[in-house]
């Protein structure tokens, strides 16, 4: 069905109030009224799919999440719309919200590791530390050896156990991120910083220096491989690893602080 179709549909559905959730032959005299629903449900659903996930996208969570709970009600079972469901409440500051949809998504698929790494995400952003740790050590239990979230229930569990004041066992978890995804900017740039908070400063210039080298790094990186650099004494360098991320003017205030940073370093 092409799209001005469906939206079309999508508008006479939200008309009729939920139309979609009557139960076949409800109406007398109506034969067939609920395979219609279902048939029209079927013909929105694709169309919804991609307005939620448009509106993710755009960092329109309210939206996305209207979207999506249209979709959940329809399909309790789907998982993959009861995460992009829970991570968007997650988004929208609604952790916990979130958390107890993983719960009861649960019961359907018991011991996924991506339901559990979904609900330990959403336990760590309502600052429920220690629930996100159960659900990370879950995950890790029931995830094979290949599967290709692992390294992000690592990641996940670094970022807990740092929360926590453990930076000892944070600085392992992002490491065994790092070997599981050796390319990915985000589990560096989080390895970097535990190596520095652990003394190692320059093992954590390295390891950032290897992240903002690669093309999916962000500003971030940079300005975290300047920052570390500029207490290692470098503030030139540091200066001019985020020139072109800045203004004018806060590349001048920026180089001005590494500056301080570079030769208060050695005291």
């Amino acid at each position: 069905m092409r799209m001005k179709q469906a939206a079309s549909l999508l508008m006479f559905c939200a008309a009729l109030g939920g139309c979609a959730g009557l139960p076949t032959g409800q109406e007398p005299g109506l034969a067939g009224a609920g395979d219609s629903s279902q048939a029209i449900a079927a013909a929105v659903d694709p169309s919804l799919r991609a307005a939620a996930a448009a509106a993710e996208a755009a960092h329109d969570y309210k939206g996305a999440i209207q979207r999506l709970q249209t979709l959940h009600q329809r399909h309790p079972d789907d998982k993959s719309l009861a995460i992009a469901l829970a991570r968007n409440l997650r988004f929208s500051d609604q952790g916990q919200t979130g958390a107890a949809l993983m719960q009861t998504q649960l019961t359907f698929q018991p011991n996924d590791p991506e339901l559990l790494l979904e609900m330990a995400k959403d336990y760590l952003s309502a600052d429920r530390e220690h629930l996100a740790v159960d659900s990370l050590a879950r995950a890790k239990a029931a995830a094979p050896p290949q599967w290709p979230g692992l390294w992000e229930v690592y990641s996940t569990l670094g970022v807990a156990v740092d929360t926590q004041g453990h930076t000892d066992e944070a600085l392992q978890n992002f490491a065994e991120a790092a070997r599981l995804s050796p390319k990915n900017p985000a589990v560096l740039n989080n390895l970097a910083l535990a190596q520095a908070v652990n003394g190692q400063l320059d093992q954590a210039i390295a390891t950032l220096t290897q992240a903002a080298d690669l093309p999916e790094a962000g500003m971030q990186v940079r300005q975290n491989l300047a920052l570390l650099t500029a207490l290692k004494g470098d503030g030139g360098r540091a200066a001019r690893l985020v020139r072109h991320d800045l203004s004018p003017q806060a590349e001048r205030a920026n180089a001005e602080v590494f500056r301080d940073l570079a030769a208060n370093s050695g005291e």
